[in-house]
């Protein structure tokens, strides 16, 4: 049987689930691995319970993807500093900027690459939910990384590039000799439990749907192409939250060491340099400890999550949503910030259960 739930943290998620306006919402709180979900938003119920379902987790899956380069790293296939011309060496390029790109300065955002290849921008610009990923192949990801300038030498200026993190992709499995999707379950995945997971949609009825801003007319599944490194992991809430806590015990798992990598404050960004930032997560000051986050979103869905190490607290957001001003980041943020305010004595003693 589940332990009680605690109500003071429960009304705390209650409250904060009815300020996000969104067809659907799911707010998911790990402390001291105890857990407790709450549920709502303005459509009907579906069918499968939004705890339930699968959502589109987007940028969220960098994530993912970098704990896997992290681990490979452990494992001696590839070093951290490694050029990504050594793992895809048949690239004619022509900028020599280009050439000293290593796969850190890819997973950190300092490659100097734009955010996306600018043959994508022109359509997202006239048609905004016209998928331009689904078509972009591997091969043309490639030749336009071979002709793209980067913007600044690599290493000295933190720019987010979704373009940079699709490039992990075959860079990972040309290093490790298989797929992409295989390496991650087999290197990422499977070790840390996570069953509902995928990099694609799984079967009628088990996929969150998206909204356009009307809240009503539905959004595809997004198909991210060769932007499946960057943006094309799908997990239910009990996964997720299976993750963070994966981050708050490291010991626990058989990843502890690529877990501990993944935390650890490599530079700082942001206006005077004020924000700090891990090999993947945005890290952030906050009461007896440092609050790691990140944050996704498709065409239809977003996602945040994030944790506070010193209380072992852990919070999983997610929406189909209505537009950029559904509110749900902004409130998510505050509320895994307010609960890391509590003492890590009262905080590692609070209960949880499933209320939803």
């Amino acid at each position: 049987m589940s332990p009680e739930p605690d109500p003071a943290l429960a009304d705390r998620l209650a409250q904060a689930v009815a300020r996000i306006d969104a067809p659907d919402v799911v707010l998911a709180v790990t402390r001291g691995g105890r857990r407790t979900v709450l549920t709502g938003g303005s459509a009907l119920t579906p069918p499968t319970p939004r705890h339930a379902l699968r959502y589109e987790l987007g940028s969220l899956s960098k994530t993912f993807t970098v704990l896997l380069l992290a681990e490979l790293a452990r494992a001696g296939a590839l070093a951290l500093d490694d050029p990504l011309v050594a793992h895809l060496p048949d690239l004619p390029l022509t900028h020599p900027y280009a050439r000293r790109i290593t796969l850190w300065h890819l997973a950190t955002h300092t490659s100097g690459l734009p955010r996306i290849p600018t043959d994508l921008v022109v359509g997202a610009v006239v048609h905004p939910y016209a998928n331009g990923y689904a078509a972009y192949d591997t091969d043309r990801l490639l030749r336009t990384f071979a002709r793209t300038r980067p913007r600044h030498r690599p290493g000295t200026r933190w720019r987010y590039s979704n373009f940079g993190l699709a490039l992990l992709g075959p860079a990972l499995s040309r290093a490790a000799g298989t797929t992409y999707p295989a390496l991650l379950t087999e290197r990422v995945l499977r070790p840390l439990g996570l069953t509902d997971t995928t990099l694609g949609p799984g079967t009628t009825g088990t996929d969150a749907i998206g909204h356009r801003t009307n809240g009503v007319t539905p959004v595809r599944s997004a198909d991210m192409g060769a932007f499946l490194a960057a943006g094309s992991v799908r997990a239910t809430p009990g996964d997720l939250l299976t993750y963070l806590e994966a981050h708050l015990f490291p010991e626990d798992t058989p990843l502890a060491g690529p877990l501990r990598d993944v935390q650890v404050p490599l530079l700082r960004r942001g206006w005077r340099h004020r924000n700090t930032h891990t090999l993947t997560w945005y890290h952030h000051p906050a009461s007896h400890g440092p609050l790691l986050f990140h944050v996704g979103a498709t065409f239809g869905q977003q996602a945040f999550i994030g944790y506070h190490p010193a209380t072992r607290t852990g919070l999983v957001a997610l929406a189909t949503r209505r537009g950029r001003s559904c509110r749900m980041i902004t409130t998510a943020y505050e509320t895994l910030y307010a609960l890391a305010g509590q003492p890590p004595e009262r905080a590692a003693g609070a209960g949880g259960g499933s209320g939803r």
